[in-house]
């Protein structure tokens, strides 16, 4: 077997093993040749007696030079990122060697988990950020992104440079500065061009000189455009609020003027303007409180819903409590439904409040003498929007049909607008906020169901709520 291990040694690293014998048989070949030269050893015997040494340095440091190769061939596995189970070792020494290397391995194994755990654990942080973050080296070059930087500029662009990014010299000056050291940190607003068509707010901050790696600074990108719409939103929404009300404002004012001097005396106008000031009172009321309902409505739109409601009870409730106002037009409301529909999870007192807007618009736009038809069904899924997200999975879709003059596709559109009114609502001088479907909208979406709306000649409008019955992302 050991020559068998020193037949594989020699026609592996037959050179070095030699010269390892060699060198160790040196001493015996002077010490025989000296006693060869004063005549005290023949030279056949001087030449057996060094072959036995070299036979026996041999034997002597084959399991050493056998050991050296198998932790050379070892660590050379380790440093592939390969593993070895066992390592095959005769003598003492190479044990403790291959255990300090085995331990050395483990060390900066753990110790490169540990370095991979940080980095996909920061990088996980830093893709939860709803902002953009970019990280750029000295020439400019992006090195990293999160999650909101790919989503905003693209899943390539970590191997561009920033001055590829954005068309802003402003821009593109300001993140010379931090590199050229000229300043710490800098801010400032742009417009990105296509294909973000943004306005976005930059800030751009050198990193400390302690930090390592390739990264210098961090750029901060903030989207203006989200902000900059709420707030016009903000400001038509009280301009119009304004205005209605400064209508019915001006109405009561005038006729209280009237009634203090000219009409004060007049019995039959004090009747009539008190009664048109009622109306208006009661216009600015429900204005008001239709306002207050949006608001609270959009102040909970990021709370979801938890309960599970009877969507069914609902409708025959509130079908029940509009039945007189419908029969004073002459109109019936009919309610068809599946049987076992399932309960939906949902806020109860909202879906009742737009179920009461959809009926109560039913039959004050419907023709007279008409019925307006509420149908219930389960549907496997809802109606996508191109305007916001819909959950998804199974819902209860409630559609509510009068049987109105039709309405042009332009107006459809538009109906959800905030004190948006058809004018010819306006010329029949049907009163109304322009709001109960606004609130409708708002309502579905905070429940993640959608609103479809038909309208033709023969059919009449068609107003459908599709309500998921889980709320399922």
């Amino acid at each position: 077997m050991l020559l068998k291990k020193i037949g594989d040694l020699r026609g592996k690293q037959n050179s070095s093993f030699s010269a390892r014998v060699l060198m160790l048989s040196l001493p015996s070949a002077i010490v025989f040749v000296l006693l060869v030269f004063l005549s005290m050893l023949s030279p056949m015997s001087a030449v057996l007696s060094y072959a036995v040494i070299v036979v026996f340095n041999m034997i002597f440091l084959s399991p050493i030079t056998i050991d050296l190769e198998h932790l050379r061939r070892y660590i050379n596995t380790l440093a592939e990122g390969k593993t070895l189970d066992d390592v095959d070792l005769s003598e003492d020494e190479a044990h403790d060697i291959a255990e300090a290397v085995n331990s050395m391995h483990s060390f900066w194994v753990a110790k490169t988990d540990e370095l991979q755990a940080q980095v996909m654990s920061d990088a996980a942080v830093l893709d939860t950020l709803p902002d953009p973050i970019l990280m750029i080296d000295r020439s400019g070059n992006i090195l990293g992104a999160n999650l909101s930087a790919r989503k905003m500029l693209g899943e390539n662009v970590t191997d561009k440079n920033i001055e590829n990014v954005f068309d802003s010299n402003n821009f593109i000056r300001a993140v010379s500065k931090i590199l050229k050291k000229e300043s710490e940190s800098e801010d400032l607003f742009l417009f990105a061009k296509e294909p973000l068509n943004r306005k976005i707010y930059a800030h751009i901050k050198q990193l400390p000189w302690f930090s390592k790696g390739r990264a210098v600074a961090v750029i901060s990108l903030y989207d203006l455009s989200k902000a900059l719409t709420v707030e016009k939103m903000q400001a038509d929404f009280v301009a119009n609020a304004s205005h209605e009300l400064r209508t019915p404002l001006s109405v009561i004012s005038g006729f209280i003027e009237t009634l203090q001097t000219s009409a004060k005396d007049d019995k039959d106008a004090r009747e009539q303007f008190l009664k048109i000031m009622a109306e208006q009172a009661s216009f600015m009321s429900s204005l008001i409180e239709n306002l207050l309902s949006l608001s609270k409505i959009e102040m909970s739109q990021d709370e979801k819903p938890k309960g599970k409601i009877n969507v069914a009870k609902i409708v025959d409730d509130v079908a029940g409590a509009f039945e007189h106002k419908a029969s004073e037009r002459g109109m019936h409301i009919v309610v068809e439904k599946q049987d076992k529909l399932p309960k939906i999870t949902a806020d109860e007192g909202q879906i009742r409040q737009l179920l009461q807007n959809l009926t109560d618009n039913a039959i004050k736009y419907g023709l007279s003498n008409g019925d307006v038809v509420i149908r219930l069904k389960k549907t496997e899924e809802i109606i996508p929007s191109k305007a916001f997200h819909v959950a998804k999975g199974a819902a209860v879709a409630i559609s509510v049909n009068n049987k109105g003059p039709k309405i042009s596709t332009e107006e459809l559109t538009r109906l959800t607008e905030r004190f948006y009114r058809m004018q010819e609502h306006k010329n029949l001088n049907i009163k109304g906020t322009g709001l109960g479907l606004s609130i409708a909208k708002q309502i579905i979406m905070r429940h993640r169901g959608n609103l479809t709306v038909s309208s033709s000649l023969y059919e009449g409008t068609t107003f459908t709520v599709y309500l998921p019955v889980e709320l399922k992302d």
